[in-house]
């Protein structure tokens, strides 16, 4: 019988997420120059902040290529983060190889086919509820936020409330 993502949480050390379509909506604005802007939430921006502060692992891999997404993700205290990752796999064990992480202790947010096969290896895979259908197949946890609009946030509050490392802690360190 499956675990459920309350049993796996207590093991969570590394946390690692997709951009469009997780921590944002997936939608992007073309501008007339060309350039394209996406939105994200602030509050996933808290958590993911909180999870860096806390001592988690925190990795971003993504088919993306935006610079600005980097620096977003960058002043938020992450270091590693994969742009332009098209086979997410070679990314995904790049990292597990570089800090010796064990796949059973990471939960991964995807939302779209290219994050299956990392979803497959991986001891907690999440999405957001408004994923494709094949990603929600072969999650432990779908979140009921949609992608940029606080799944993020959902899943990380929940991994450092069951370890006893939310609880309003981090209000000294954002003051």
């Amino acid at each position: 019988m499956e675990k459920s993502y309350k049993e796996i949480m207590p093991q969570i050390d590394t946390l690692i997420f997709d951009v469009d379509g997780v921590l944002t909506n997936g939608e992007v604005t073309i501008f007339p120059n060309g350039e394209m802007v996406r939105s994200m939430n602030i509050k996933d921006g808290y958590a993911l902040k909180s999870a860096v502060l806390a001592g988690y692992k925190v990795c971003i891999i993504s088919g993306g290529t935006n610079e600005n997404v980097r620096k977003r993700l960058s002043d938020l205290g992450i270091s590693d983060i994969y742009l332009g990752a098209h086979n997410k796999i070679e990314q995904f064990t790049q990292y597990i190889d570089k800090f010796n992480i064990i796949p059973e202790n990471i939960l991964y947010m995807g939302d779209d086919i290219p994050d299956y096969p990392v979803m497959k290896k991986v001891g907690l895979p999440c999405c957001p509820k408004d994923a494709v259908p094949e990603i929600q197949d072969i999650s432990t946890y779908v979140s009921q936020k949609k992608g940029g609009k606080g799944c993020v946030r959902d899943v990380i509050e929940q991994v450092l409330k069951v370890q006893g490392k939310w609880d309003g802690q981090f209000n000294a360190k954002y003051d």
